[in-house]
């Protein structure tokens, strides 16, 4: 195996303010407290990372709407046994709460024996009883809908962690359920999620029951930049040809506490023994010292001398890992960093799992989705003492043309770019655009920068305490509807994961050089906002299209921007110096400018750094082989923007033209006419 090739994809540092971690009078830290404030809202949907306090804030939300709004019964629901543990019983008035959180053991059926399906007359019996607190699994849950019906759960709050899971497709039994629940209106709904966007890009929710959810979004920028120890996150992708397995110690650190995923068994990247590729793991770390007697943890002593503790849970033996799980469970060793130094998993330690002291998230291949990544993630970026630095790394398998299986190679390469725009997108501030206007003027809490704001020019501003960016662009169309307002809010990491995540997108945008970018920014984007929402008028959907693009493409070129000025930025202001850089270096931030920016050149930029020309240059061709023409969909969509290039210029766009742009448009109208003489648009 070669030395893997660094993609360095994302590095941010933030402030360690402390202020995320701190407690107000009632116990409750800042994500808590503002999810708290909604606590009346019948339908909540709550947005916030890994170790920001979900599962408390919903113990203080139940508390409240058992006790003072009406509610029978609260029913928690998780996605597997092992998150039950989060909602074990707390003692919430030692903190300064009214009450404390308590279920009754028989009811966390998580932590009871036997299958899901198993359970169902349990839910029943709570439902007819007097107790307040019922954890499950989706599963269980699921199968007591399907017999006891949703008009049997009646008065209740019915809360759901990880709400990623549930999707508005027909084969999701539980965003079926959910939608009989809110056509009821019976019940009060609790969602959770680190990630509200799926990997398969379905939507979470129909857009009708979203636009019911008051939500609550707490980002991850706001989470990390108030930790009080951990300072910098990484997340790098490596390519690397031969056996991962052979030369791993190139990525993995053993000084670091890291979990490790090795790859599924079904994947290009595995050797299809996963028990072998664990062993060879092992060696490569040191030699082997036995196994611990009371942890299950295997014992490799390192050249050093060191005695590394590794817990392996990718071995089926039941025996063998349900004491390693275990004993990565004991509550008496959470701080104990000593306790275990690397973890090897393949299906496990993945969404909930909490291991405060991972500082190395290592996954070879990749995964099923940007959620998961995302999960994964997360898993590392726990605050914890001593612990200054967190990263993630992806190892994927070097396209190579003379492998049959090159088309997956490649998809692997652009989903791992995928998800490595969609991170930079999560860790930033949130983001509050404004069309700059004569009226325009400065908002207190901003900081415009060393000159301040000024008035004939588009202004860059940042609120350090809300950790959002305040930005003005010429020609910027502003949403008109509450719904519309709420996604440019609250929903575009969701739009750009949708968009990020569309392979004709990301293919075109990385490797077509003849691409006009308003075909990815105007016309790819505007068709995944219209599929994605539906019930937006055209304006609406334009303005969220715009929202989405800007904050893409502004994030895309911070890096660049603030690299090519050269300098060194502020310990923990890269970011938000390199996204004023950007918009100093364009002069003034006007959305048409935006739109001719390629949101994947940066990726393209690392991708040749990465790869050798000529492998590079074989993913092209495989790309450019199934280039497929213009569709009639396209036709309309560019047809309609040149229906408005004649409004606003008074002519039709030129096929001719210069600017590409108003040459595809011309393109794109012709075809149009040409489509509708064929009768290929049943409603033209």
């Amino acid at each position: 195996m070669t030395a893997p090739d660094h993609i360095p994809s994302v590095t941010v540092t933030y402030a360690r303010n402390g202020r995320s971690t701190k407690a107000n009078a009632l116990g409750m830290r800042p994500m808590q407290e503002r999810a708290y404030e909604k606590r009346g809202e019948q339908y909540l949907l709550i947005k916030s990372p890994p170790a920001s306090g979900k599962s408390r804030a919903l113990m203080f939300i139940a508390l409240d709407k058992l006790a003072n709004q009406g509610l029978k019964q609260a029913i928690v629901v998780v996605p597997e046994k092992s998150i039950g543990a989060s909602f074990h019983d707390e003692k919430l008035s030692q903190s300064g709460f009214w009450a404390d959180w308590q279920v009754e053991p028989r009811w966390n059926l998580c932590d009871a024996p036997g299958e899901d399906g198993g359970k169902v007359g349990a839910v029943g019996a709570f439902l007819d009883s007097s107790d307040k607190v019922l954890v499950c699994t989706h599963a269980t849950f699921r199968f007591a809908v399907d017999r006891f019906g949703v008009e049997k759960f009646d008065d209740r709050l019915i809360a759901v962690d990880e709400f990623h899971h549930v999707s508005v497709n027909a084969d999701n039994k539980l965003g079926s359920h959910l939608g009989q629940f809110i056509a009821r209106d019976k019940v009060h709904i609790v969602a959770m999620t680190g990630s509200y966007f799926r990997g398969d890009a379905e939507a979470v929710l129909a857009p009708g029951d979203e636009a019911k959810f008051d939500t609550v979004t707490y980002t991850y920028y706001e989470q990390l930049n108030g930790y009080d120890y951990l300072k910098q996150l990484d997340i790098g992708y490596f390519f690397y040809s031969g056996s991962y397995a052979d030369d791993i110690l190139k990525v993995l650190d053993p000084g670091e506490k890291t979990i490790i995923h090795i790859p599924s068994v079904n994947s290009r990247e595995s050797t299809k023994d996963k028990i072998k590729e664990v062993e060879h793991i092992l060696g490569e770390l040191g030699e082997w010292q036995g196994t611990d007697p009371a942890t299950g943890f295997q014992l490799v002593k390192r050249p050093d001398g060191k005695v590394l503790k590794i817990a392996d849970l990718v071995d089926d033996d039941p025996g063998k890992r349900d004491r390693v799980s275990m004993a990565l469970k004991d509550p008496a060793e959470k701080n104990n960093r000593e306790h275990v130094d690397i973890i090897i998993a393949l299906g496990m330690a993945k969404e909930g799992f909490d291991w405060i002291w991972c500082e190395h998230a290592l996954t070879v291949g990749y995964r099923s989705s940007l959620t998961e990544i995302v999960q994964i993630i997360g898993r590392a970026t726990r605050d914890a003492p001593g612990k200054t630095r967190a990263r993630f790394s992806n190892l994927i398998a070097e396209p190579d043309a003379s492998d049959e299986a090159v088309r997956e190679a490649v998809n692997d390469t652009l989903k791992a770019i995928a998800a490595s725009l969609l991170m930079v997108q999560v860790l930033a501030p949130r983001f509050e655009f404004k069309p700059k206007n004569p009226n325009s003027g400065p908002v207190a809490g901003f900081d415009y920068g060393p000159e301040g704001y000024k008035p004939d020019k588009c202004n860059v501003g940042f609120n350090d305490a809300s950790g959002k960016f305040q930005i003005e662009i010429k020609g910027l169309a502003e949403p008109k509807s509450e719904e519309a307002g709420r996604i440019c809010r609250e929903d575009l990491n969701e739009v750009i994961a949708a968009f990020v995540q569309d392979k004709t997108a990301i293919e075109r945008g990385i490797f077509d050089k003849e691409l006009v970018p308003e075909d990815l920014t105007v016309v790819r984007m505007g068709k995944i906002v219209k599929d994605k929402y539906p019930e937006l008028d055209e304006e609406d959907q334009e303005a969220v299209r715009q929202h989405a693009v800007a904050a893409l493409n502004l994030i895309q070129n911070a890096p660049q921007a603030l690299q090519a000025g050269g300098g060194e930025p502020r310990a923990n202001t890269a970011l938000i110096d390199g996204v004023r850089k950007f918009a100093i270096d364009v002069c003034e931030l006007d959305i048409d400018l935006i739109d001719r920016i390629n949101p994947f050149g940066a990726a393209y930029a690392i991708l040749s750094k990465a790869m050798d020309e000529g492998r590079l240059q074989d993913v092209a061709k495989a790309i450019a082989a199934k280039r497929t023409a213009m569709t009639p969909e396209e036709a309309r969509d560019l047809a309609l923007r040149a229906f408005r290039f004649k409004k606003e210029r008074g002519r039709l766009p030129s096929i001719t033209a210069a600017d590409g742009w108003e040459a595809r448009m011309a393109e794109g109208a012709a075809a149009f006419v040409r489509f509708k003489r064929e009768g290929r648009y049943s409603d033209a």
